[in-house]
């Protein structure tokens, strides 16, 4: 959807959402990956004001373990910039190093408060 379609939204900002599954057995490689490559090369676009990071809990861990990154933008445009611009090399980096060893799936959502 175009930017222009969220101009009445206001100026609570955007939330970029990543939900990632991944094989315990690259857990503590790809934590450190995520924290010391991947996440500040998202930052460095400078279209990002801040992210979090979490860990899902009480979930059902059989097929791998949830995390939670949260990327936080001023406005649409900002993260629309990001993934006209950025998301799909920083996404295609992801693939390359670790393959078939996660899933994951993105969402964005307007900060109401």
């Amino acid at each position: 959807m175009e930017a222009s379609n969220y101009s009445s939204l206001g100026d609570g900002g955007i939330v970029y959402n990543t939900t990632i599954k991944i094989d315990p057995r690259i857990e503590k490689e790809w934590i450190d990956w995520k924290k010391n490559e991947h996440i500040p090369e998202i930052m460095a676009t400078g279209l990002f004001s801040d992210y979090k990071f979490f860990r899902l809990l009480e979930q059902d861990e059989t097929e791998g373990i949830t995390y939670v990154i949260q990327y936080f933008s001023p406005s649409f445009e900002d993260y629309q910039k990001y993934i006209e611009e950025f998301a799909a090399l920083l996404n295609e980096k992801s693939f390359v190093k670790w393959s078939d060893q996660f899933v994951f799936f993105q969402t964005v959502m307007k900060i109401v408060n």
